[in-house]
């Protein structure tokens, strides 16, 4: 069996690795090959898998242009597949097409009975002979040459199920009708899987071509080392042409400036004997490389002045915090280093390095310059049950009527006819199939060997070869992925910090990379305590403002338990709210046992982080650090091996029971750990979560006006561009529009005024933009219309975009009389053509009448060009209910009905944790003054009054109060109207 495809064989294949194994195993076969069309993304699982069905694996590729098959190659072994590989790769990063005849030093070629050279063939190259192609050959030149003959069936589907499978994938893939799908782009019925004495049958006439096939089976070899967890496949030494003892030279060179930096010329005994500790497991795991690839990333950060939060488990090493890799300190928040590495532990360690938007991409560039071997992680998207059925409606021809009710589970009739009915039969039958390769989020591999040792590469438009296989391909083979990632909110600081130097020029430097000042920051803590975290990282959604009014903590360690308790997993348990109660109420702190008190004093008897349960299991129950972690990792869903598990949760109840406990008190604590494990956070990583938070909230305490326009020129946040606007203008700020003299492609800030960017303008061309910050910047502002004009090529309705945003109202205030002139002076011209100063006439002046204004006009233009108006949004409501309350003013009602009226920026959806889950919403708004005002929709309010985009409301309902944190319990919602636009 030399061509055989999986579903990996993208909108073509039928059968999945396993499958195809358990046909294998069925047939009585002893080995099978896998040779997907130009795709190597089953390869490392179709291996592991076959080792487990006792099949020898054999690995290749269906080297085609399109669906015209030009030879199927056969790896001998890993080299040769590593040759395939490197093949493939690239003609497909080149988008060259595959070549008629290809030369390989450890692989067999096949080629297809039609396409045989026409020159004598290589040793290792074969002539591949379909059983429908017997009777041609028994009157070619080939019969006289049956020693370069094998047996060369293509192997896609199963039965006839699986073959209209795999014609409606491939019209998936075409997009055109499944009637009109080309023949030349779909299989026939002849490749379907067929057993081997079948095979050997149809060529009894030829037992050498049979022969031949098996000798190139048992020729091909290939196998992998899997889940060795002590042996990784990434680049072992970090030091150019150096050794581990030159890597362990460098690293206990950096930890020793790290130590003057970090903890100055008298670093205690437990900091010697904790960075003594981890280098001797780090020699041990032979992580050094791991590490100092990451410092050399973060070091490059450094040179450019690049922000970077170092997070994940690996902020519980100290070695990272001396090599600047995260700026956590693990003493300080008594975070274990077993938690991120030890020698029992299996998983591969995990250091996520979060860089700006702006610079991720120079710094992944970076990487690939100086680690020539590096490839970005592959992944892969399956077809979803919802997408397919929409596809499989095309295909088949349904109306789109028919397509959207099918698609929706709740809209779909209830007498389907049988062609509705195949669309759902085919679409359960490719639901999960692979559909196509794409990147990992963050994953970057830097191996030992070229990465074509374990699949071939591509390149997406990031630039960067990719691989064909995920990360847990990756992870069983031993390569451990370096997480590059990129975020906003790291973006906004360092702009900030830019932008108030340009603004603020008189302000003291701010070193933002220096934190610890800012926990003692009297305005942060009140900001922290209050919840006006606008804008702030991680804190400024409205679940994590409602925590922070409830918590009232203002402190680091209290922030670092907000970042962890906040999350779903940990509200729904229950956990969330118990702490807030003992963080409150301390009368209400109870403990399990005496023990629990000491060890959980700082989270009061709750277990608010996974290293807690690692706490727990080390001194409450004695099992050691490394079996806590496996414990730990136990309890995850994620957790597959649970082999050690077992035997660890045996060892906890053995060691209570010797310790004395009562059994009530050991279940009790067992049954906590249980309930909390799959939902904890790593401390470190909260604690990483809270120093970029803390960064934020100082540059809002000081410099709110600078922060916010860093915000919106970086995309926002959790909410609007909009809401942003606002809190500038709660700020101070004056909002202006955009002005073709003193605004930029992005906003910026003079003194108090802000100017909004062009690029906010939804309809304005980039060239456009760009043409007039060009001719700006060389030639000075504009003067007039016809001044701008003369100098800037631009189109009629482009022109009046700007002038409906009172773009030229330094140059004319006067938008209708604009509006006019620009139509008077373009005439008939698609565009203008700016001319130099020579060749520039006076132009004729333009008489305009008098012209009427409607107030609301402005607003209008700036909803329709910008999303949104400058104004209040409540300005444009004809006639505001009376008898509201402010947000202000809530805490004075608790408990009573009141009326509110608020501008909607964000609403969540849920479902009520009860047997027949129900639909229930939160809203968040902000009232005419700008405050925000968070209501909740039980499920009979929230079904019957809908929210219907954004607007003003009018809200009735009482207020709640719980923990300090006011709501409105809405009873009934009203969104009121806006002027009549189209008097405008």
């Amino acid at each position: 069996m030399l061509n055989n495809h999986s579903t990996y064989s993208f909108t073509y294949g039928c059968l999945s690795p396993k499958e195809m194994l358990d046909w294998a195993v069925e047939s009585g076969l002893h080995e099978l090959a896998l040779t997907d069309i130009h795709s190597t993304a089953a390869g490392i699982e179709f291996v592991r898998l076959a080792k487990e069905a006792n099949i020898r694996p054999i690995l290749g590729i269906d080297f085609r242009n399109g669906t015209d098959q030009q030879f199927v190659g056969l790896a001998m072994n890993n080299e040769g597949y590593a040759e395939l590989n490197k093949f493939l790769s690239k003609h497909q990063m080149a988008g060259n097409p595959i070549p008629a005849e290809a030369e390989f030093s450890h692989c067999f070629v096949i080629y297809p009975f039609l396409k045989a050279p026409k020159r004598t063939l290589h040793e290792n190259e074969f002539v591949g002979v379909h059983p429908s192609q017997l009777i041609k050959l028994k009157f070619s030149e080939w019969k006289n040459r049956t020693d370069k003959l094998v047996i060369l069936h293509t192997n896609t589907f199963r039965n006839k199920r699986d073959y209209n499978t795999h014609r409606l994938l491939r019209a998936i893939d075409q997009n055109v009708l499944l009637s009109k799908l080309p023949e030349n782009e779909q299989a026939t019925l002849k490749d379907k899987y067929t057993a081997p004495s079948e095979l050997e049958s149809a060529f009894e006439e030829f037992p050498e071509i049979i022969e031949n096939t098996r000798r190139v089976l048992e020729q091909c070899s290939i196998d992998f080392e899997f889940k060795n967890y002590h042996k990784t496949q990434n680049q072992s030494i970090w030091t150019p042409n150096g050794s581990m003892a030159d890597d362990r030279e460098k690293i206990h060179s950096l930890c020793q400036e790290g130590l003057q930096y970090r903890y100055g010329n008298n670093p205690s005994k437990e900091v010697l004997d904790r960075v003594d500790k981890e280098l001797e497991v780090l020699e041990k795991r032979g992580f050094y490389s791991y590490f100092l690839i990451n410092w050399d990333i973060v070091n490059y950060a450094r040179r450019n002045n690049y922000f970077y939060v170092g997070r994940g488990s690996g902020a519980n090493s100290l070695v990272a915090y001396l090599l600047r890799i995260t700026d956590v300190d693990p003493i300080e928040l008594d975070l274990y280093f077993e938690r991120f590495m030890n020698m029992s532990r299996q998983s591969p360690p995990d250091f996520d390095v979060d860089f700006s938007w702006r610079d991720r991409q120079d710094v992944t560039r970076y990487i690939f310059e100086r680690y020539p071997k590096a490839a970005l992680l592959g992944s892969l998207t399956t077809f979803k049950y919802r997408a397919v059925t929409r596809e499989l409606g095309k295909v088949l021809g349904l109306p789109s009527r028919d397509i959207d009710e099918l698609s929706s589970p709740r809209n779909r009739p209830h007498n389907l006819d049988d062609m509705q009915k195949l669309v759902l039969k085919y679409g359960k039958l490719i639901e999960n199939f692979p559909h196509n390769m794409t990147i990992h989020s963050s994953g970057i591999l830097i191996p030992q060997q070229e990465v074509y040792q374990f699949g071939a590469t591509f390149l997406p438009p990031k630039g960067f070869p990719t691989t064909h296989f995920d990360m847990y391909s990756a992870e069983d083979v031993g390569l451990y992925k370096f997480d590059i990632l990129g975020q906003r909110g790291l973006g906004k600081i360092k702009d900030a910090v830019e932008i108030v130097k340009q603004n603020q020029p008189e302000a003291s430097e701010i070193d933002i990379h220096h934190p610890r000042p800012f926990y003692h920051d009297e305005k942060i803590k009140a900001l922290l305590r209050e919840g006006k975290t606008m804008a702030c990282f991680y804190v400024e959604s409205p679940a994590m403002r409602g925590l922070l009014k409830k918590l009232r903590g203002d402190t680091y360690r209290s922030l670092v338990a907000a970042s962890s308790i906040i999350r779903p997993g940990v509200a729904k348990s229950g956990m969330m709210t118990e702490y807030i109660k003992r963080f409150r109420q301390p009368e209400t702190r109870k403990y399990t046992h005496p023990k629990l008190a000491e060890i959980l004093s700082e989270t009061y008897g709750v277990m608010v982080y996974q290293e807690d349960v690692l706490k727990v299991a080390h001194f409450f129950a004695g099992l050691t650090l490394e079996e806590s972690d496996i414990l730990r990792r136990g309890m995850s869903w994620k957790f597959k091996e649970r082999n050690r598990f077992n035997e660890v949760r045996d060892k906890f109840f053995s060691n209570c029971d010797s310790f004395g406990y009562d059994p009530a008190i050991s279940q009790e604590v067992w049954r906590q750990i249980e309930s909390f494990g799959n939902f904890a956070f790593a401390k470190g990583h909260s604690a990483s979560y809270a120093v970029e938070s803390y960064q934020s909230l100082y540059l809002k305490a000081y410099f709110p006006l600078e922060y916010m326009v860093a915000t919106i020129n970086n995309g926002g946040g959790f909410y609007s561009v909009e809401t942003y606007v606002n809190e500038a203008r709660l700020h101070g700020g004056i909002i202006e529009a955009p002005c073709v003299n003193r605004s930029g492609i992005e906003t910026s800030i003079d003194g108090t005024h802000i100017f909004l960017g062009f690029n906010l303008m939804q309809e304005l061309e980039e060239k456009v933009i760009g043409r007039i910050m060009m001719e700006r910047n060389k030639n000075g502002t504009f003067e007039s219309l016809q001044n701008f004009l003369d100098r800037v090529e631009i189109s009629l309705d482009q022109l009046v975009i700007l002038i409906r945003i009172n773009a030229f109202r330094t140059l004319n205030p006067d938008k209708k009389k604009l509006l006019w002139e620009a139509h008077f002076i373009l005439g008939g011209a698609k565009k203008s053509v700016p001319v130099s100063d020579l060749f520039r006439t006076t132009p004729q002046k333009l008489e305009i009448p008098k012209l009427e204004y409607n107030k609301h006009e402005k607003a209008v233009d700036e909803i329709e060009i910008l999303g949104f108006p400058l104004t209040s949004p409540f300005d444009l409501v004809p006639e505001l209910p009376r008898g509201t309350i402010l947000a202000k003013d809530m805490e004075n009602y608790i408990g009573k009905e009141v009326s509110m009226c608020g501008y909607l920026i964000h609403v969540r959806n849920l479902n009520t944790r009860s047997k027949n889950p129900q639909h229930m919403q939160f809203g968040c708004f902000f009232d005419i003054e700008g405050n925000f005002i968070d209501s909740v929709h039980f499920p009979q309010v929230a079904a019957k009054y809908k929210f219907q985009g954004r607007g003003v409301y009018l809200l009735k309902g009482k207020i709640l109060e719980d923990f300090d944190f006011v709501n409105l319990e809405v009873t009934f919602m009203e969104r009121l109207p806006y002027v009549d636009f189209h008097e405008v």
